[in-house]
């Protein structure tokens, strides 16, 4: 539906690999969060029965993967830690736009670029993983991320102009790229 600006470089992914503990950590907290997130938009806008109804698939969806998460760190025997500021989504969010319209338009394409983000990224992890159950997982779960990208466009579509959505994106992934740009590689999804 729409391609990233910015695309990671593979020393991202060489970060990752070599503190993959703190790479699971990190993403069983972008998973909890991501499950916070949908809750928290379906809670802002009941009004919005397309959006209600996904939100609470998406919820169940980011729960169950923050489960499997766990269930690598339990068989790592690494705690699930603190979750850490995330200065990627700090600074996306300081794109969204004040007003009603405005802020769950913005809302809803700062969640498909984020979730277009970690579709590259978890398949960066899931080509350089070894073959086994993690690299089938993250596979699966950059499918899915996929997915998701995919649904917050077509939502924003559904309560928004098409040409209105479309510059408003592409104007959002080109400060995404920038922000990409500007942070370092580490064990972490952003």
């Amino acid at each position: 539906m729409f391609e990233l600006k910015y695309h990671t470089p593979f020393e991202w992914t060489e970060a990752v690999l070599a503190d993959f503990d703190s790479f699971l950590q990190d993403h069983a907290a972008a998973e909890k969060k991501a499950s916070g997130m949908a809750m928290s938009m379906l809670s802002h806008y009941p009004d919005r029965k397309k959006l209600v109804r996904a939100m609470t698939d998406l919820a169940l969806e980011e729960l169950i993967h923050f489960k499997q998460v766990l269930k690598l760190l339990d068989a790592r025997n690494v705690i699930l830690g603190d979750d850490k500021k995330d200065d990627y989504i700090k600074q996306i969010r300081g794109l969204f736009r004040h007003g009603k319209d405005v802020f769950l338009m913005d809302r809803l394409l700062v969640a498909g670029v984020i979730e277009a983000r970690g579709h590259e990224r978890f398949s960066l992890v899931a080509r350089a993983l070894p073959a086994g159950k993690d690299k089938d997982f993250y596979v699966a779960i950059a499918k899915s991320e996929e997915k998701h990208k995919n649904l917050f466009v077509e939502l924003a579509y559904e309560y928004f102009d098409k040409q209105e959505v479309d510059e408003r994106l592409n104007a959002i992934l080109i400060a995404e790229a920038k922000i990409c740009e500007g942070l370092p590689f580490r064990a972490a999804l952003h």
